[in-house]
Order: C-alpha cells, then sequence, then structure tokens
C-alpha cells in the first residue's frame, strides 16, 4: 500500500527542522531574485525528485528518449554522480563508465544516437551542449536528476514520486528522506507518481491526488513497470557464443535457482514484481555501489551454495548494476576475473519500461511534443541568429 516504505527517525526531527530553514532559505533568496536562474533558448526538460533514493527516475528518463528521438536531436545532461572525473564532458560510444557514472553510461550505451553529457554546473553544461561544434544541433535537453537544481529555469519541470513513499508521508531528512519541504512540488509542472502496482484503483489515484494539493496547472500521472525479457550481461561483451534472453514466465516451472542482485536504492518493486513469476534468493548492495572483488567472491559463493539442490542457478539484477558488473566476467580462462564459474552467461539483466496508467499515455506524450516542437522553432533561429552575427563580426574583423 501507498506510504509502506516510509520510515521517520522521529528523535531526528530537530535537526530537520534546522536543515529545512536552511532549504526556505535558498528557496527563498531564489524567488527573491536573490539567486539567479537561467533561461535557455533551446527546449530544457527537467527530471528528477525531492526525496533521496530511487523514484525510477532513469526509466523514466529513457522513456523522453524514445518519445523525443524519432523527430529530435536528444541531449541528456546529467551531473554524473561516483563518476571519476570532473568538470565537463561530452561522452562518445567508447567513454568509459568511470568517466560519466553509471546511469549515463547505460543510457549513452541504449540509445548511442543522443548526446550524453556530464557536469555539476547544469548551466555551463547546457551551454557547451549549445555551441556551434556540437553536431548535429542540440534540439532539446534533458536534466537528469535537476529538481534541486534552480540555477537552471527548465521549460518542463517533471517530479517523480514512489507510490510506495508519498511526499505527505515522509518528513526531511535527516529524520526522513525528503531532500525539500512538501511545498517545493508547487514548482513541478507534472508530477509523476511511480512504481504503482498494477491494481491500484481510481479511487486511490484521487486519494492521492487530493491529499498531495496541487496547483490547478500542475498534471498528475500514475505510472507502473513493464518488464522485458532477460537478457544476459556477457552478450554485451562479447559477440561469440551468444545467449539466448529468457521469458519471465519460464522461470515459474523451477527449473533454476534465482538469486536477484541489486544494488539500487529501492529495489522493493522489483521485488515484489519478480515474486509473481518466480520464487528467489535477494542479495541487496547500497545505490550505485561500487561492486568489488570482495563482493563478486560472495555473489559466486551464494550461487555455489543455491547450486547444491543440483539446479543451474541464474542471477537477475538490474541493467544499471551491470553495467557495473561486466568487468568481472571472464572472456579469457587467465584473466584473474571472479566469475570464471559462469563467465557471466548466467547473469541477467531484467529491461524495465515505463507503462503509464488510466489511458493517459497519449496527454502526456501530446504536452512533451507540443512543447519540445514550438520551442525548438525559437531554438533553430536563435542558432542561426548567432551564426550570422558571428560570421558578419569574422568578416569585419
Amino acid at each position: 500500500m501507498e506510504g509502506d516504505h516510509v520510515k521517520i527517525y522521529y528523535p531526528l526531527i530537530p535537526f530537520s527542522w534546522l536543515y529545512g530553514f536552511g532549504v526556505t532559505v535558498r528557496n527563498i533568496m531564489f524567488e527573491c531574485g536573490l539567486l539567479h536562474s537561467e533561461s535557455f533558448d533551446v527546449p530544457v526538460i527537467s527530471i528528477g525528485n525531492i526525496t533521496v533514493g530511487g523514484t525510477g527516475k532513469t526509466p523514466h528518463t529513457e522513456y523522453l528518449i524514445k518519445l523525443l528521438s524519432p523527430t529530435q536531436q536528444v541531449a541528456v545532461l546529467s551531473r554524473g554522480y561516483k563518476r571519476k572525473s570532473k568538470g565537463y564532458i561530452l561522452s562518445d560510444n567508447s567513454t568509459p563508465m568511470s568517466k560519466i557514472g553509471d546511469e549515463p553510461f547505460q543510457m549513452k550505451q541504449k540509445f548511442p544516437h543522443i548526446h550524453m553529457a556530464v557536469d555539476k554546473n547544469r548551466r555551463h553544461g547546457i551551454k557547451e551542449l549549445c555551441k556551434l561544434s556540437v553536431y548535429p544541433a542540440a534540439n532539446v535537453i534533458i536534466l537528469d536528476d535537476a529538481y534541486q537544481h534552480r540555477y537552471v529555469t527548465p521549460g518542463v519541470n517533471i517530479l517523480l514520486m514512489d507510490y510506495h513513499r508519498l511526499i505527505y508521508f515522509d518528513k526531511l531528512i535527516p529524520a526522513g528522506r525528503l531532500r525539500e519541504p512538501r511545498s517545493s512540488s508547487n514548482r513541478a509542472d507534472i508530477v509523476i507518481v511511480t512504481k504503482c502496482p498494477e491494481s491500484i484503483t481510481p479511487t486511490e489515484r484521487m486519494g492521492i491526488t487530493q491529499s498531495l494539493k496541487l496547483q490547478p496547472w500542475q498534471k498528475i500521472y500514475f505510472t507502473h513497470f513493464k518488464y522485458g525479457n532477460l537478457k544476459s550481461i556477457a552478450n554485451g561483451i562479447s559477440s561469440k557464443n551468444k545467449v539466448n534472453d529468457i521469458e519471465l514466465s519460464e522461470l515459474n516451472d523451477n527449473e533454476y535457482n534465482v538469486l536477484l542482485l541489486t544494488g539500487i536504492a529501492s529495489p522493493q518493486q522489483m521485488a515484489y514484481d519478480l515474486e509473481k513469476f518466480c520464487k528467489f534468493t535477494s542479495m541487496s548492495f547500497p545505490d550505485h555501489h561500487d561492486f568489488t572483488r570482495k563482493d563478486i567472491a560472495l555473489v559466486d559463493r551464494r550461487i555455489k551454495e543455491l547450486e547444491s539442490n543440483g539446479k543451474k542457478t541464474i542471477v537477475i539484477t538490474t541493467e544499471k548494476d551491470a553495467t557495473r558488473l561486466v568487468s568481472y566476467i571472464r572472456q579469457n580462462p587467465s584473466d584473474g576475473s571472479i566469475l570464471s564459474s559462469t563467465e557471466g552467461r548466467d547473469f541477467y539483466a531484467l529491461p524495465i519500461e515505463v507503462v503509464f496508467m488510466n489511458d493517459k499515455e497519449s496527454e502526456f506524450n501530446q504536452f512533451i511534443l507540443g512543447y519540445v516542437e514550438k520551442n525548438s522553432i525559437n531554438s533553430t533561429l536563435s542558432k542561426i541568429k548567432n551564426a550570422n552575427t558571428t560570421k558578419t563580426t569574422n568578416n569585419l574583423e
């Protein structure tokens, strides 16, 4: 049920008041103009949350990429959480994960045609992406995890919140997991309640909408996850001996032991959904966990323990975790990788897709496409004007 993942640490509430005071002062400074927020000619869509932990941000960002890519040159700008680099980086298909972070790396691998950039300074990152040297020119920029980044004024601001941890049940950190007061949701043009059960009723949706106390101009949508076939992560490493996909329904026959391996903030919904298909054992690590050889050795031992019943074990993980596991797959018997018993062939990523509920997908799509198409014209005219101005200046010189 809604709110079932909320845990409040009541002794820490006085510290939450202090934290909230600081956040409120910052927001007031933006509202009064003491801190400056910059707008851009190019269409900018921000997607993020006001809670610590996962709300399904990456699948929803990928939904926007798939929606916009057929007609627009999409650029995604992220800060690149936990990357081992600094400053602005525009990745290409050979940029390693360590330079841009796991989520940007995942998106670039899945959508090689997009511009994928990272920069902690979002204003600087947008300006770099808008340079004439970036070809083809970006028609729309998606700001990944930027709801708190108020130095940029997006054209569309999308706020995600987990159905299992709705903000009106939560408290500010450190007592809860809110990064901003609940009133900050008023900045959103669109609110999406994510990870909903397929059984959610119209009455429950109405109750959530009323409890959120949205403004008349705000739109609200509800989404749930749809899972694809399990894909062996070894297939992305070697072109030899391709491993076939496994349909989730195939797990029903108890032919396999199943180990669910996650390093994400909120694996509960994935676990709930997987229970419909099979029994499994779970191993969970913190969000964005940088797997070590010691961790992988522990996973390998767990696999061997499960296989004491004589059945083969398959490991199911997220696409994001898969990007951090592939470096441990043995391709050469002498390379020292730990996953030697399986060669990674029994490690499968579970693709996730976003599904809008209550037949609202078309409405959402039309809103986003309409905004981008209208503002891309202004962006194109601005670039032409800037290019002509530069050309004229050079001729005068």
